[in-house]
């Protein structure tokens, strides 16, 4: 078979390698590189997470990053002329056929790691980068090929593997670089290095491994022959062969191994010597590193969703084409930066403006200094914010007060910055990091940089200072036209797309408000008992204490650390002998879900000392984080986060107050301590009641779960009843736990056996549950069919207020990344449209209760629930207004049902 062979140039990420000394190759014009392409990928997987590294639809993307990082700083530190990754193709080689068991031990490929090999070839193929394979032969053999014909041609031959066999090949112009840890840490093997680590030179190598046996190859050693006799042997007789031939003069039990496993030992050799001479479409000339595809390279990696820091190191090691992504510069003829005063300025440009401010800060920072304005004419000014007249900061007040249109990219912020500055803000109609986010869901980063690079594939940097700017000579402050005009172009570009794909009411009408409304609340906060946590912090450092030592005493050890994975594995799989769980790289798995498990199948005191002692540390670690973010007014300030969620979900950080647990008596005490602050006179709370299946009766269409709602059913006994075929009334609180759990498992995609782990009952009788349900309503099954199949079709999801989800996954050849966009697809409409509709809900409270004239305020919105401060004598005409303007959110095939209650704190206020 024809080897492959692509080519494209340069390579990068952020996982950086560091190359230890032990003699430095002399560089010259001359550098090919050659990297085993299965060997780093497969470490790189295993030295990062792959929970922490995958796309929305389910996509792991570890060793993609992983190798990209290492490759980046390779690319840097090495600065190869030449470069090629080769790859195996399969287990099958000539040398399984000379020897079947060869490599035969290997655990089967972890699911996450397939279909990475490919999406690293096409990134490669993107950078510039030759990938080359060959049918029958292992990525060793075309690198051994390429290094021997690299040195008559004046190479400096580099080779990046985790296969010491390699060391063969090292000589005076080819050195090894091999990982020591995951692919951080790469150690240099000259033909000194080699005989310094084991006393041979590169050539004894193989005959040594021969001896020795390879576990990672499943090569059969000697009984009795170590590393230390292997190499005496070889040192002694010269050569695998001398030694062979001499084999009786080996005295005592190992001579006698030797002399029975003769065969097997020249069989290893035989495995062990790389093909030198394969016929390859490629050699070492052509393998130039060739300019890297910018724009593809922006595509791909914003297709697996890897940050910006990633993509800017890729490009800054790597040659461009130069063509596809131009820097924006601040030109004469791009942009004239005029130099009146802002009071003479504003007036004149009455027009659309797009703002930029240097600076970040959360509520009250008062961090911005300087503002750049740009209009649609290229007419932009720079201030000053740190130094500014008394008639440009009325200018500027009045400006920014009005609703003269405004575009910013990232406005939320900017209400913060402006506010800490003493400036009202309003007339904001272009958010272009939101904009993006509705474009292009699930991407790690919104930076300006990365979005204008992304749709308009330009580059955004900072402008030189060619004598353009008169009145600001920093260059921050420069590079703040940069950021207004690309605003300004990025508005226009969004708003077309946003328009082609029928969103941009969602934007317009639901986004844009949304962000003032959420600036509101995070400067406003909500106020904190801190004495209260402090209090439940000590009971929950002392239940800690007291599960920790209770392990410890039924382990029989009294220096225990439950936190350490390596001394649970030897306590529960040693000493009281558990059945394992699931194998990891480094035993077997001690995480939450496997030991839950674990202890619903094999109950033991000291799981639920284990259990007991991690839930009370979570809740310690929740609390620690709670107090130290209290801040001098007495409140908590957390950020609301409207560009993360892919499914439309606001997100909350610093701190998180979406994972305080609602239903657990811990939890409880927590929202205990979130209290009314002076000057108000109670909590209300709000929040839908089963909106996830309600969205879902509306989007199925299913007539028993409308006529359930629409009777005012409790739904879960009503479906009990269909499904268990028995009366309403005769739902036990077990059948009714079991329908629930189905119920909202079938949103996220559950299936019969993962029904069957949660309720704890046999596969087959879930099975029958979900048959049973299914058979009742059927609507439910069409639309989770329906939805999927549709999804595949077009490549994404949609809300009912027509917001996207893409999930390209869903054509994959990778059953795991499959079948997690399949849960994905049958998520997102129902959380989405949820999400949406308690943003609407929002939106509609924040302009009744101005347009009432109360004084009572929005605090928090967690999930499905608002949380409102009330002023003195509000509480009834605010409740009515919330549950008012909750209830008409949307109009769907079923009523919208909304509960509230009131109290002094958030616990109290719960209903």
């Amino acid at each position: 078979m024809a080897l492959k062979a692509s080519c494209t140039g340069g390579c990068v990420a952020s996982f950086g390698s560091r190359i230890d000394s032990g003699g430095v190759t002399e560089k010259t014009d001359q550098t090919l590189m050659l990297i085993d392409g299965h060997s780093m990928a497969f470490r790189a997987f295993f030295a990062l997470p792959a929970e922490n590294f995958s796309t929305s639809g389910g996509q792991a993307t570890n060793a993609v990053y992983g190798f990209l990082s290492m490759l980046s700083t390779l690319l840097k530190e090495e600065q190869p002329s030449h470069i090629a990754v080769a790859f195996d193709v399969g287990r099958k080689t000539f040398r399984t056929d000379l020897f079947p068991d060869y490599k035969a031990q290997r655990d089967a490929t972890p699911p996450e790691f397939k279909g990475q090999v490919e999406i690293l070839k096409e990134v490669l193929a993107t950078l510039g980068i030759t990938t080359i394979e060959k049918m029958d032969f292992e990525a060793d053999d075309v690198i051994a090929t390429l290094s021997v014909a690299a040195k008559p041609l004046g190479y400096n031959t580099l080779i990046v593997t985790g296969d010491r066999d390699s060391f063969q090949l090292v000589n005076d112009t080819t050195t090894v670089l091999y990982p020591m840890k995951g692919v951080s840490v790469l150690h240099r093997f000259t033909p000194e290095a080699v005989e310094e680590k084991y006393g041979l030179t590169p050539a004894q190598y193989p005959e040594f491994a021969a001896l020795r046996g390879d576990p990672s190859d499943n090569l059969p050693n000697i009984p009795g022959v170590g590393e230390k006799t292997a190499t005496k042997w070889i040192v002694e007789y010269n050569t695998l062969e001398n030694l062979l031939d001499h084999a009786d003069e080996i005295k005592g039990k190992v001579g006698n191994s030797l002399r029975e496993r003769i065969d097997q030992v020249r069989m290893n050799r035989k495995l062990t010597e790389m093909v030198k001479d394969l016929e390859l479409p490629v050699g070492p000339d052509d393998l130039t590193m060739k300019p890297a595809q910018v724009a593809d390279v922006a595509a791909k990696f914003d297709d697996l969703e890897f940050g910006t820091n990633l993509r800017e190191r890729v490009l800054a090691v790597v040659k461009t084409d130069g063509e596809l992504a131009p820097v924006v510069e601040v030109e004469a003829e791009q942009v004239v930066v005029d130099t009146r005063p802002l009071a003479e300025w504003l007036p004149a440009h009455t027009g659309p403006l797009a703002v930029a401010l240097s600076g970040v800060g959360k509520p009250a920072a008062g961090d911005a200094y300087a503002i750049a304005l740009v209009d649609a004419s290229r007419h932009a000014i720079l201030a000053d914010l740190a130094d500014i007249t008394a008639e440009d900061e009325k200018a500027l007040a009045t400006f920014l007060a009005s609703n003269q249109p405004k575009m910013f990219h990232g406005a939320k912020a900017a209400y913060h910055m402006l506010a800490g500055r003493g400036f009202d803000l309003n007339g904001v109609v272009h958010d272009t990091a939101i904009a993006a986010y509705l474009l292009r869901p699930g991407q790690r980063t919104y930076e300006l940089a990365d979005v204008y690079q992304r749709h308009l594939q330009r580059q955004l940097a900072p402008a030189d200072n060619g004598g353009q700017l008169t009145l600001l000579d920093a260059a921050e402050d420069q590079s703040l036209v940069n950021d207004a005009l690309a605003i300004l172009e990025l508005a226009e570009e969004l708003t077309n797309a946003l328009q082609d794909i029928e969103a941009f009411e969602l934007y317009n009408d639901l986004e844009i408000p949304l962000a003032g409304i959420l600036a509101r609340m995070e400067a406003t906060g909500i106020a904190v008992d801190v004495s209260t946590l402090e209090q439940q912090l000590e009971t929950f450092i002392d239940q800690v204490a007291q599960e920790e030592e209770a392990a410890r005493e039924l382990a029989g050890d009294p220096t225990l650390n439950l936190s350490s994975p390596k001394q649970l594995q030897v306590v529960l799989f040693e000493t009281f002998g558990m059945p394992k769980t699931k194998k990891t790289k480094t035993g077997y798995s001690t995480a939450a879900a496997e030991i839950e498990a674990l202890a619903i199948k094999n109950p033991h005191p000291f799981l639920d000392h284990l259990l007991a002692h991690r839930q009370y540390q979570k809740m310690k670690t929740t609390l620690e984080g709670l107090i130290r973010e209290v801040g001098s007014d007495g409140r908590i300030h957390t950020t609301f986060n409207q560009t993360v969620a892919s499914t439309g979900r606001l997100s909350s950080t610093d701190p998180n107050l979406q994972n305080i647990p609602v239903r657990t008596d811990a939890g409880r005490k927590i929202r205990s301590g979130f209290i009314v602050g002076e000057g108000f006179e109670t909590l209300l709370t709000a929040d839908y009641s089963q909106i996830e299946m309600r969205v879902m009766a509306h989007l199925s269409q299913d007539s028993g779960l409308i006529e359930a709602y629409r009777d005012g059913e409790d739904l879960h006994n009503y479906v009990g009843s269909k499904v268990f075929d028995v009366p309403i009334d005769g739902v036990t609180p077990e059948l009714r736990r079991r329908v629930k759990a189905m119920s909202y498992g079938l949103v996220y995609g559950l299936s019969a056996f993962g029904l069957s782990q949660q309720l704890s009952i046999p596969a087959g009788e879930a099975k029958q549950i979900m048959e049973s349900y299914f058979e009742r309503f059927g609507g439910v099954q069409r639309y989770l069919g329906e939805v999927v199949e549709k999804a595949r079709k077009v490549g994404y999801t949609e809300t009912l207020f027509g917001r996207r989800r893409y999930l390209p996954e869903l054509t994959s050849d990778n059953r795991v990344a499959r079948e997690n966009a399949e849960r994905a697809a049958l998520n997102a409409p129902i959380q989405g449209t949820a999400a949406d509709i308690i943003k609407v809900a929002m939106i509609r409270v924040d302009r009744s209760l101005e347009a009432a004239g109360v004084k009572s305020r929005v605090l928090l919105q967690v999930h499905d629930e608002l949380v409102v401060e009330i002023a003195p004598g509000e509480l009834d005409q605010v409740r009515e207004i919330v549950e008012k303007e909750m209830d008409s959110a949307i109009t769907l095939s079923v009523p919208l049902e909304v509960s509230a209650g009131d109290g002094t704190n958030w616990d109290a206020a719960a209903h």
